[in-house]
Parts: C-alpha cells; structure tokens; sequence
C-alpha cells in the first residue's frame, strides 16, 4: 500500500510561508524519527559562524536520509532550535536550498543553550517512505 500524504492549511489560519500546518500520513510503510544534528562535522569540527553550523547540521540531516535511502522530500516534519535570533535568515535560505518547494510541518524555536556551548542549531526530523 502506498503512503498517502495530505499536506493541509485551512483558510482560517494565517498562510505559511515555508512550512505546512498540517500533514496528514496514511499507511506510511517506513517512518523515519532522526535525532537532533548539530553543526559537528565527520572529524569533530565545528565551524566558526552560526551560517556554516547550519549548513553542517542540514548536510548531517541529508547523510541520515540518504543513509536511510531517503531524501530530503520525504520529510514531512522538522523542529529547529537556534541560539540566536539573528540565524533565523540563515536557517530559513539553507532550508530553501535543501527543500526547494518542498514545505514540511515544521517549529522553529530560539533557546539559551545546547548540550555543547559551542553550538547554536540543533535539527531533527521526522521523514516517511
């Protein structure tokens, strides 16, 4: 049986702009929950601006999907913590960049810290195939 999705946003809801309110998932065969990805790359670094975090954590989001023969069209939500309110155009045109039109459910909230004090963005998912 294939997945069926139904992405919803009701008139009596102010639009969107990038996200979707509500997705609908019938019979999802495989559902997918990854953890939060940080801004850490493969040999432990960790870049210096909040804008190469981003990138970093978006690219350890895509090599989770892929290792998990997804891709980024199969996320249907995404919940994004980001030290700083200042990163919030940074998040949102990397997030373009991977998703295109592709417009999940999705949270977005401003916190005081991270498990490292180094990092300023933490992104976990959920996808379905």
């Amino acid at each position: 049986m294939a997945v069926s999705i139904t992405r919803c946003n009701p008139t009596t809801v102010r639009q969107p702009t990038g996200y979707t309110h509500a997705i609908e998932i019938r019979t999802p065969e495989r559902w997918l929950v990854i953890s939060g990805q940080v801004g850490m790359a493969l040999d432990g670094t960790v870049p210096e601006t909040g804008g190469g975090q981003i990138d970093q954590a978006l690219a350890n989001l895509r090599a989770v999907l892929e290792a998990n023969d997804m891709t980024a069209a199969n996320i249907v939500k995404l919940m994004v913590f980001l030290t700083d309110r200042s990163l919030i155009g940074a998040y949102r045109a990397a997030r373009t960049a991977l998703l295109g039109e592709h417009a999940p459910a999705s949270t977005l909230l401003l916190v005081s810290g991270l498990a490292d004090p180094r990092f300023v963005v933490e992104i976990e998912a959920e996808a379905v195939a």
